[in-house]
């Protein structure tokens, strides 16, 4: 290696450590392995409240740079969601670098589940975007540290149904907030990503009489939501932000409510489950106030995928797992008045939440 090559490389890693130090966590590791193509990040962010666990998106990021962040961010959001929803886990996160429609097979996933394994437990893996049950069995081949897994082999199957309940829960909080009354019913709804939680949610909006709109990436998503419910109305991407709506629910990636589409959009309340939806959480969650929209904070809300996968830890039971779930209701509403009580935006009043009990369990125990 030329001295060139030992400055980039050094600036590389310095990079990584200043942003493992800003976002505080413990510990980012690199997967590479050339016989599968398998090039992998998890990231451990905080292990106080038990051993990190957040589940495995498959994408096709334009670089490791992108990836790293995505990576960083979600496993973030881990620690905020668990601790939040009261849950004895911490917050970890990985991402496969890759296309989940042509790259994908059971060799990459054993290989990526051996990587897990080599955690020894401190990192817990489940489904996220781009992957499925089948994948979690395929990794449940090489390790036990995977939730997520089919429900044959004992497992909770896909949690995206119950992530999808936690979201309707906190929007019909959210409604309480905005309206004085939880119903749904006739109001216009835009879901942006129809993947598994999006078309659950959907289905849980439709049967309380709510008008829906969707819009998504890929036309084949958009036409089994269109052939399920002839009603639902179809949005192109850049037509979300300046639609006439009363609740945007953003269920694809994250940073959708930024500079350019909060002052553009035209609703009272956003819920939805992607993640990280915030391009700058205490701006844009103060903007989203200047405005007078309620935000669901989305680690809040779309922890019902976390608390089904918990519930696997303890012995499965789904109908434990909603009604914990249910929990995410009045919890949301505890947030909107602790926000308005300190003057601050829900996201941060959530996220003191988290934080206090982090703090207040850090006390009595150390890091997993």
């Amino acid at each position: 290696m030329n001295v060139i090559e030992k400055d980039q490389s050094t600036a590389s890693e310095n990079a990584v450590l200043a942003q493992m130090f800003e976002l505080g966590h413990e510990q980012v590791v690199f997967c590479n392995d050339k016989a599968t193509g398998l090039r992998a990040i998890i990231g451990i962010h905080n292990t106080v409240l038990g051993p990190a666990l957040g589940g495995t998106r498959m994408w096709n990021y334009a670089s490791e740079e992108e990836a790293l962040r995505d990576v960083m961010r979600l496993s973030r959001g881990m620690t905020y969601k668990a601790a939040v929803s009261g849950l004895n886990l911490g917050g970890g996160k990985a991402v496969i670098i890759g296309d989940a429609r042509t790259q994908k097979n059971e060799a990459l996933m054993r290989r990526f589940g051996k990587f897990v394994d080599s955690l020894a437990g401190k990192y817990i893996t489940a489904e996220d975007v781009g992957m499925t049950t089948l994948d979690m069995e395929y990794i449940h081949n090489e390790t036990e540290h995977v939730v997520g897994i089919p429900e044959t082999l004992g497992g909770g199957g896909d949690p995206s149904p119950v992530t999808a309940y936690g979201v309707y829960m906190g929007m019909k909080a959210s409604a309480k907030q905005a309206w004085g009354n939880d119903l749904l019913n006739g109001k216009k709804i835009v879901v942006q990503g129809v993947g598994n939680v999006g078309s659950h949610l959907i289905d849980y909006a439709i049967k309380e009489g709510a008008k829906v709109w969707v819009s998504d990436i890929f036309e084949d998503k958009i036409k089994a939501i269109t052939d399920k419910y002839p009603g639902v109305k179809v949005l192109q991407p850049h037509e979300i932000f300046d639609a006439e709506m009363d609740i945007y629910a953003p269920c694809a990636l994250g940073a959708t409510l930024n500079d350019d589409t909060i002052n553009r959009l035209k609703c009272q309340v956003v819920s939805g489950a992607a993640n990280n939806q915030l391009l700058d959480e205490e701006k844009h969650g103060n903007l989203l106030v200047e405005k007078g929209i309620f935000y669901a904070p989305d680690f809040l809300i779309n922890a019902g995928g976390v608390i089904n996968c918990f519930a696997e830890l303890e012995g499965y039971n789904r109908e434990r797992a909603i009604a914990k779930t249910e929990h995410i209701y009045d919890t949301t509403l505890n947030i909107y008045k602790l926000a308005a009580d300190q003057g601050i935006n829900t996201n941060r009043a959530a996220m003191q939440l988290a934080e206090k009990r982090i703090s207040d369990i850090g006390k009595v125990k150390l890091g997993y």
